[in-house]
């Protein structure tokens, strides 16, 4: 299995200094958010947006530090299973992993929209944009999970199948690579063709297609993904999972933005008019 002797070489150390190690995951949110805010610029440029490349910087450090807390939070809530109440000072041992993207998203948002209302930019028309260059950081983020040998998937005897170190002796769905494709690949792909068309799609029509197709692609996978350990299936079940919860919302809202930006057909502006 060609995928299983390619995972078995990899090393989620990427290089140390002196007594410092670099992982791979670390890297990869840096080049995610590095790509992304090439990709906003890009597109702001062939929007003909008012937005300086200072402005997206601010922006997306905004929603750098919104993404790290808002993951970290939503993990501690809602995958904790009560763990973090007996140890709450592990709550800020980073270090040790446990992010969750459902609160990276809010906590992009809330970031965002806070820094686009100092700046004075339209926090839609910054949203649209963000969106088309976030599946980038999923990408990035589900190829280190795969490095780190972490969110695997059930037993399976296709010639895909990985062994991974945590996983028992036995081959796996690397989930993580199936998510970087979906979630990635193609949503970029998506995302970036609709972006092409000038003047620009309306308000709302980026991010809602961005919550619809994430939302149905993690519902999907999470078929083939186990469970975390600490949660298992929920209600009884042996099919449904949190992250099938809380993607489940992100589709209705996705849908219900699109509808939305249809209707109201607001174009696409970078700073807000004063007065």
């Amino acid at each position: 299995m060609w995928l299983n002797d390619l995972y078995q070489s990899l090393n989620p150390i990427a290089f140390t200094v002196g007594p410092f190690s670099v992982r791979w995951y670390g890297l990869a949110y840096l080049a995610g958010f590095v790509v992304a805010a090439l990709v906003m610029r890009a597109v702001a440029r062939r929007w003909r947006l008012d937005i300086t490349d200072d402005d997206l910087t601010s922006v997306v450090i905004a929603v750098a530090f919104g993404v790290i807390v808002g993951a970290r939070v939503f993990y501690v809530v809602f995958y904790g299973a009560g763990y973090y109440l007996e140890h709450p000072l592990e709550v800020f041992a980073l270090n040790k992993g446990g992010m969750s993207f459902h609160g990276g998203l809010w906590g992009a948002i809330i970031g965002g929209a806070l820094e686009c209302r100092r700046l004075g930019l339209s926090i839609p028309t910054v949203a649209d944009l963000a969106v088309t260059g976030a599946p980038w950081g999923l990408f990035f983020g589900r190829c280190a999970n795969f490095v780190n040998g972490e969110l695997w998937g059930k037993p399976t005897d296709l010639p895909w199948g990985v062994m991974f170190a945590t996983g028992g002796d036995v081959y796996r769905h690397p989930s993580q690579l199936y998510e970087a494709i979906l979630e990635g690949l193609v949503m970029f792909c998506v995302l970036w063709a609709l972006s092409r068309r000038v003047p620009p799609r309306p308000q709302g029509t980026f991010l809602g297609t961005f919550l619809a197709l994430y939302g149905v692609f993690r519902f999907l996978i999470e078929f083939v993904r186990l469970p975390d350990a600490q949660l298992g299936y929920l209600l009884g079940t042996d099919w449904l999972t949190m992250g099938q919860c809380l993607s489940l919302p992100l589709v209705a809202l996705g849908i219900g933005l699109l509808v939305y930006a249809g209707r109201a057909r607001r174009p696409q502006v970078g700073h807000l008019a004063q007065g």
